[in-house]
């Protein structure tokens, strides 16, 4: 992307005339700078380090060695680093203000947490490291799998999936070697129209035939349609609850057994266990398996392609199924049991779902949560977080539609839709109109179950100050909306980039830098 790319100039939206003076970095607001790339910073011919010619050596490089320049612009630590950092000022976080995508839990995350993973003893270890010299380390992951299993009402754990879909992946593998165990070549799955999109994807994946199941009026799964479609090539259903729509499905009892009687299993997507960890245990409920995402549940960053961990648990009869390697304490110690073994855990396991054991980074962040909250302290965590969701819900139903706002609360997240916007006005148009006011836009269009629909988590990190401050922002862009302003449609104005072409940017991605005058932008 080349420089200002948008064609934003300051007195656009401030009254003050551009500087006419020559400068690298031009048209900037304020302290915010129109930031090039590094690359049109400085000049290739120079270099930010004096160092002496590096002597004579023989090449280990068998004739792959450069023969011309790099091209980087040669810049000193000063104008590197705050190049960095400037452009990291134009970036949103969860420690700039409140992160309000749905399904996605971006919380605040403990600075303990970071001080514990990088412990020299967690940091700094090797998967391969002789297990006698990683005895702490195999502690914390059979601790923090007991935990899992007792905050779940499990029979036993899986840790090594490396994110949410990664752990379905490793539930339908092992419900599908229990269904072969046994003989029962089982086609289909059953996915309801609430489920996350990647239930869909992860069974075709694992070759299954997928098949939807209608929602209710009230955003559950219709129960009588699933019952009437359970059959001997039904090899399972994967629900997620609390649901896409923020909702708790009341008759997850009622499906397990159904599906149980017809032979199938059921698979609980728990990304949305933030909602009930706590004071539901999925166990309780018929679930035969379920992946927990830690890096939701128990704080840590993510998005952005990672850090993720995805621990699956199961139930009593999926256990001799669940993949390698687990962690066995044995005595004194805790032995890593990488190979099959006859038992009560392993015996007939579907294999390995990774090179090594798991996010170790991850597990050290959860386990400092857990500890930090207590078994308490959880509870009270998805009960703010459901306390939350039902304050902006409430706070914006007068001026946003809420399609299922009749059915009773919703659980950690708010759903809204785009109905009564006037005409031309889109979610889009809202969200972007959002940024001006100072917020990162709320998950848009998904589920997919509601027209135009925008999520809303909050989570249990804000305070009602900051719900309050955002409620203002999100009711004054929906008041616009409502009333036709058209101004939204040029929004986002105040930030460092202005409305992107976004079916070009996803369609034509620039990801090589050219010369500025062979740029194309995007936007």
């Amino acid at each position: 992307m080349s420089m200002n790319p948008s064609g934003w100039r300051p007195e656009m939206s401030s009254g003050a005339p551009a500087s006419s003076a020559p400068s690298t970095f031009t048209d900037n607001r304020a302290l915010m700078l129109e930031e090039p790339l590094i690359f049109e910073i400085g000049d290739t011919d120079t270099t930010g380090v004096d160092l002496e010619a590096a002597p004579k050596v023989a090449s280990r490089l068998a004739g792959l060695e450069r023969n011309r320049p790099i091209g980087l612009a040669g810049l000193s630590e000063p104008e590197t680093v705050r190049h960095y950092t400037r452009l990291s000022r134009q970036n949103y976080a969860i420690d700039l203000g409140l992160f309000p995508l749905g399904s996605c839990t971006m919380k605040h995350n403990p600075r303990l947490n970071e001080k514990v993973a990088r412990m020299p003893g967690f940091a700094d270890i090797h998967p391969l490291q002789p297990v006698d010299t990683v005895q702490g380390a195999l502690a914390l992951i059979e601790m923090l799998g007991e935990w899992l299993i007792r905050l779940t009402g499990m029979h036993s754990v899986a840790m090594s999936p490396k994110a949410g879909a990664h752990g379905e992946l490793c539930g339908l593998l092992a419900m599908r070697a229990a269904l072969e165990a046994r003989g029962d070549a089982r086609q289909v799955i059953l996915v309801p129209e609430s489920a996350h999109g990647t239930n869909p994807a992860t069974a075709a994946f694992v070759g299954y035939r997928v098949e939807n199941i209608p929602a209710n009026e009230r955003g559950r799964v219709d129960l009588d349609a699933l019952k009437a479609r359970l059959g001997p090539d039904v090899a399972g259903v994967m629900i997620t609850n609390p649901n896409t729509c923020g909702l708790f499905e009341p008759d997850m009892k009622a499906i397990s057994e159904a599906v149980h009687a017809a032979g199938g299993l059921v698979y609980c997507d728990g990304a949305n266990f933030n909602a009930i960890v706590g004071r539901v245990r999925p166990g309780d409920l018929g679930i035969d398996a379920m992946h927990i995402n830690l890096h939701k549940t128990f704080s840590t960053p993510h998005g952005g392609g990672g850090p993720g961990s995805g621990p699956v648990v199961f139930s009593e009869a999926l256990t001799p199924f669940a993949p390698l390697p687990f962690v066995e304490r044995q005595g004194e110690g805790y032995a890593l049991i990488e190979e099959e073994t006859a038992g009560e855990h392993h015996g007939r396991s579907f294999g390995r779902m990774t090179a090594f054991h798991g996010q170790m980074g991850m597990f050290t962040r959860a386990m400092s949560y857990i500890l930090s909250h207590g078994a308490d302290g959880l509870r009270q965590v998805s009960g703010d977080a459901v306390l939350n969701a039902n304050y902006i819900l409430r706070e914006l139903q007068d001026v946003l539609d809420a399609p299922f706002g009749e059915s009773g609360p919703c659980m950690h997240e708010a759903l809204f839709s785009d109905k009564g916007f006037a005409e031309g006005l889109s979610t889009l148009d809202l969200a972007k109109g959002l940024i001006d006011e100072g917020y990162h836009p709320m998950t848009m269009y998904f589920p997919l179950v509601v027209h135009g629909a925008m999520l809303i988590e909050p989570t249990e990190t804000e305070s009602k100050a900051a719900l309050d401050q955002f409620i203002g922002a999100l009711r004054s862009v929906a008041e616009r909306a409502k009333a036709g302003d058209q101004s939204l449609k040029s929004a986002p104005v105040y930030a460092p980039r202005r409305r992107l072409d976004e079916t070009l940017a996803a369609r034509k991605p620039i990801l090589v830098y050219k010369e500025p005058e062979q740029a194309q932008a995007a936007e």
